[in-house]
């Protein structure tokens, strides 16, 4: 279980502003004691005012996003269900917790943060009205879209090739050496069953295994630092049967956030310091995994 304040990493840049003051004169006039208002007397105030106003931030160029740890590699990111199905729904209180919500705000956090390090972000599932959001509970709609502006399947089936034909085919196109999709869920298992961070990969894709391991060996690694007296169980593990593990072509890995009917686990969904945790450990090994391509055990 992660807490607040296990967020690691540096602090987003702020935006540079142009200050700009200007002074503004206010008559008043006071009445003395004893005297008509006509013979009061006018003071003359100066104030100082200053405006803020804020640049617009300028475009990276190719040539400097080339130069940041990522620069040149191509990530897919799908977040679970989305559109007419929202996959698991756990219950907070009153509230209802919807996977395909809480999967998304992780990946679009993990998103962001891929971006920031020069990577080129593809996201599967878009959602036209919800950014990163902050809130605990994430209010359920269904107006997401898959890439790139198609309408999403309720069909199991029908949903899954969607996203497996429109990554496959962004991967033909692309000619980068380093190409990976990764597809965020949550599970939902009996209430009583807290489980930790999974991560799965297809056992003819070594590529996908080592990226997985990396992630792992960084959730591993956050959670002796930060919860040292609580064990870590995740586990990276193969599983043929997904369908998106068995027919993307670049090696994929499905993460699976915990388990969403759990008290317990909810406080990894429900913090948004959480879920922006779970996207800072993700993009760390990535770039672990990144920085020994070529090295494969």
């Amino acid at each position: 279980m992660l807490s607040s304040g296990t967020v690691e990493g540096k602090p987003k840049p702020r935006s540079k502003a142009v200050v700009h003051t200007r002074r503004v004169v206010v008559r008043t006039t006071t009445k003395q004691p004893g005297k008509r208002q006509k013979s009061g007397v006018t003071k003359r105030v100066v104030i100082k005012k200053v405006v803020i106003t804020k640049k617009a931030a300028k475009p990276v160029s190719p040539a400097v996003l080339r130069k940041l740890p990522l620069g040149g590699t191509i990530f897919y990111l799908a977040s679970g269900h989305g559109g007419p199905d929202p996959g698991a729904i756990g219950k907070f209180g009153k509230s209802l917790l919807p996977e395909d919500e809480y999967a998304y705000d992780v990946t679009i956090r993990l998103a962001d943060l891929l971006k920031k390090q020069g990577a080129t972000v593809f996201m599967l599932v878009q959602d036209p009205n919800d950014g990163i959001r902050d809130d605990a509970v994430l209010k359920l709609d269904h107006d997401e879209v898959a890439y790139p502006h198609q309408v999403i399947p309720l069909n199991q089936t029908a949903r899954l090739d969607q996203t497996t034909t429109a990554v496959n085919k962004l991967y033909a196109s692309h000619k980068a050496a380093y190409q990976r999709f990764i597809t965020i869920h949550v599970d939902s298992r009996s209430q009583g069953q807290t489980i930790d961070v999974f991560f799965y990969h297809h056992s003819n894709s070594p590529v996908g295994k080592r990226l997985a391991s990396h992630i792992h060996q960084r959730f591993q690694a956050n959670y002796k630092r930060h919860q040292p007296a609580r064990p870590y169980s995740g586990k990276v593990s193969t599983r043929n049967t997904l369908y998106v593990v068995k027919n993307s072509h670049p090696p994929t890995v499905f993460i699976e956030l915990g388990n969403i009917q759990n008290r317990l686990d909810q406080r990894r969904f429900l913090l948004a310091s959480n879920r922006l945790a779970l996207a800072s450990w993700m993009m760390q090994g990535i770039i672990d995994d990144y920085r020994s391509r070529g090295k494969l055990p």
